[in-house]
């Protein structure tokens, strides 16, 4: 999330920071306090971001580092008509009210000249302390140590707000409100974006670009979604309300003037006019387990079955393949974002028997990054952003990367297909026993 909202306003990670992959901590080259603002304006995984002063593998290391640091950056915030007041955090670590004290006042070489304020000071400066990440082995002495100038909270507080416990119309797998916004940060969703869901479901992914100032879209299978009609998901509620559906979701929170729309329509036949349309596709696609995969039409385009949504829609559906979702949703990312647009989806893995071959490509499309989301022991789903690096031409309608190679697509031999159907079938199997 912190790459590519780095991405979008400037900046970039300290060499530095290489040495401490593992830290709570991170070091980052930001051009302008204005950016790093920015940057924590749209961030719900960084708690807080502060201005460097010093930093070392121990208290002499931090104290010289802080002897080092420009005079003239730190007389702004130390004259004698302001207020301040100092902070201790320790990751893995308790200190006691004495031992605070102590460090806070190892501190007085610095020329501090204003007046404490605890309560609303101008000025709150921070002692941050790593203690590794291991709470079993916490050593005496902290790995590494940090002072600096507090400047910005991130945007936690939204994942409270955003709650889908509070949230008038959900489904069976309505997406948590942390990890919609982190998909929409991945996706560089930015104000007066047009971001689309072709599994749209009831809309929890349209929520979080909509709150960043993006246009937005989306499409599914299910009428009864689309409509908001049919049971309810939220228990003590047999059947949905006559203002349950997604514009109702968006004008919730204040967001209905971004909504364009929702479709009854199905992934596998886009329905879109030929053009770059989209600045991002932003979606979870089903996985056959909690909701059914499916698409329009049977295997051999005839009407075996008839389901009635409702008494006046009809529509006829057949299986559609996991890795037929995934393959359709690449080609058509790779032909409807606009250059430089990104695809943002979630892949269900068995891990096991998980390697990164599996990961769907295609040769318009760049794979940004990779973000493992635990399950359970055996499963898990990885986030998936890829960005759109080549204009879409009529050879890669098809195309296919198999043993590193763009193919042609072989459709249901292909190893992916036999890969995911076991991945479906492990997974529901092991929510059942969870169930029992």
């Amino acid at each position: 999330e912190i790459t590519s909202l780095l991405s979008l306003y400037g900046g970039q990670f300290s060499s530095e920071q290489e040495i401490r992959v593992n830290s709570p901590f991170w070091i980052l080259n930001i051009p302008s306090e204005e950016m790093a603002r920015g940057l924590m304006k749209r961030t719900v995984c960084a708690k807080s971001i502060f201005e460097l002063w010093g930093h070392g593998r121990s208290a002499g290391e931090l104290y010289a580092s802080l002897k080092n640091y420009p005079m003239d950056k730190m007389l702004p915030y130390l004259q004698s008509d302001s207020t301040y007041k100092v902070h201790i955090h320790t990751f893995n670590k308790t200190l006691t009210q004495a031992q605070k004290i102590k460090k806070i006042d190892a501190l007085e070489f610095l020329p501090f000249k204003g007046k404490v304020n605890l309560k609303n000071p101008e000025h709150i400066f921070w002692i941050l302390e790593d203690y590794g990440m291991d709470p079993n082995n916490v050593p005496e002495e902290p790995f590494h140590l940090y002072f600096g100038r507090w400047i910005a909270d991130g945007q936690r507080e939204l994942i409270e707000s955003y709650s889908v416990k509070k949230r008038h119309f959900i489904g069976n797998t309505s997406m948590d409100a942390c990890l919609s916004f982190i998909m929409a940060n991945h996706g560089r969703v930015k104000p007066n974006d047009v971001v689309y869901d072709p599994f749209v479901g009831t809309g929890g992914l349209l929520i979080s670009s909509a709150h960043f100032g993006a246009y937005v879209c989306g499409t599914d299978i299910d009428y009864n979604t689309i409509h908001g009609l049919g049971k309810a998901s939220r228990k003590n509620q047999k059947w949905r309300g006559p203002d349950e559906n997604i514009r109702a979701n968006l004008r919730q929170y204040g967001l209905e003037k971004y909504y364009i729309d929702a479709l009854v329509s199905d992934s596998s036949r886009p329905i879109w006019r030929k053009g770059m349309l989209f600045d991002a596709i932003i979606t979870d696609p089903p996985y056959g387990i909690r909701e059914a995969t499916r698409r329009t039409g049977s295997q051999k385009e005839t009407v075996k079955t008839a389901e009635r949504s409702t008494e006046n829609h009809i529509f006829v559906s057949s299986s559609y393949h996991l890795s037929d979702i995934f393959f359709d949703l690449l080609k058509f990312a790779a032909e409807y974002l606009v250059m430089g647009g990104r695809l943002v989806y979630w892949l269900p893995i068995y891990r096991p028997e998980y390697t990164e071959e599996i990961i769907p490509r295609h040769p318009c499309l760049k794979l940004i990054s990779n973000c493992e989301q635990m399950l359970s022991s055996h499963t898990s789903r990885r986030l998936i952003t890829m960005e759109k690096v080549k204009e879409f031409k009529d050879q890669d309608q098809n195309a296919y990367l198999l043993d590193g190679q763009y193919t042609p697509y072989r459709g249901h031999n292909s190893f992916r297909e036999k890969y995911f159907s076991g991945v479906t079938k492990r997974i529901a199997k092991e929510e059942k026993d969870n169930q029992k």
